[in-house]
């Protein structure tokens, strides 16, 4: 344990160190193509900027500015305003999960898992704020505040990117899609009862938590990608518009599935947050909440 997380430890060190000189150039754009202007034709010279400037319009040009212009930050304020609403709907009328906690713990998460995790989050989180700041950025008055986020936005991709993978390696054997996962969806996992005999059962995770692991994981390195080019402008700037398209859809679905996240486990299941601040689950939550893995690990049967 003390050797993984001295590894870490060293991981991020390195990452955030590059990321430093990664800043000293990233708002730097290359025209070379002015340097010809006066040499060679004057036509050909003002073709080849106004290519660099403006790119295809027909290719991605008008979908990208009528995106942008007109739906993405109206789609991103319903998000931010619509999921929390239901999710407030939920919690008065279905209420929350209680267990009595009592019986043994547990422990579902080691010390390596929980680091990895908590960093992950942590940066995750930076990146949804920062980035929704940047979106909405006008009615924040733009000047250093929203500047800032921005500058805070890349870094923060720089430590969630590597974690991120760490996370997908530690827990990808307990995320393979199994049978009854899609009849959990169908009948929202039994948490739309107040009866938490009515909970379906499910292994280590549920399937809202593999799906917010394949997106988190495996769309967060897209997300990465896309965000790279879209913070250096190292790419034609038709490329330019189709990444800054998939950073903002993708987006979409992140900041969704945050927000399921967040209140699944601070508010739908009362006292699901600390078991990854300690690493134990009371017996008597995972018999009801994770039935098949209370099965693997006990050899008991699951009696509600």
């Amino acid at each position: 344990m003390y050797n993984r997380l001295v590894t870490v430890a060293i991981f991020l060190f390195i990452t955030v160190s590059l990321s430093f000189a990664y800043f000293h150039d990233y708002e730097k754009y290359k025209l070379e193509y002015t340097q010809s202007y006066g040499v060679v034709s004057t036509t050909k010279s003002y073709n080849e900027i106004t290519n660099v400037f403006t790119g295809d319009w027909q290719k991605f040009g008008q979908k990208f500015t009528i995106l942008q212009k007109k739906y993405f930050r109206i789609i991103y304020f319903w998000l931010v305003i619509g999921i929390p609403a239901i999710f407030l709907l939920h919690y008065l009328v279905i209420g929350p999960k209680k267990f009595s906690h009592e019986g043994e713990k547990i422990l579902v998460f080691n010390l390596f898992n929980r680091f990895v995790h908590w960093i992950t989050a942590a940066s995750f989180t930076i990146l949804i704020t920062s980035g929704l700041v940047i979106i909405f950025g006008k009615y924040f008055g733009g000047g250093s505040f929203v500047r800032t986020m921005r500058y805070i936005h890349a870094p923060a991709a720089l430590v969630f990117v590597p974690f991120a993978i760490l996370m997908f390696l530690m827990w990808v054997k307990d995320m393979i899609i199994a049978p009854g996962d899609i009849t959990w969806f169908i009948k929202f996992g039994g948490y739309l009862s107040k009866k938490t005999e009515n909970i379906m059962p499910v292994g280590k995770f549920n399937p809202g938590q593999k799906s917010w692991f394949w997106l988190a994981t495996l769309g967060g390195m897209v997300m990465g990608f896309t965000g790279y080019y879209i913070f250096s402008f190292d790419t034609h700037v038709d490329n330019l518009r189709l990444y800054a398209m998939i950073h903002n859809i993708l987006g979409m679905a992140m900041v969704a599935m945050f927000f399921v996240h967040l209140y699944m486990a601070i508010f739908a299941i009362k006292g699901s947050l600390k078991s990854m601040i300690t690493g134990y689950k009371h017996e008597d939550e995972i018999r009801v909440l994770h039935c098949k893995y209370y099965k693997k690990i006990t050899g008991k049967e699951c009696s509600k």
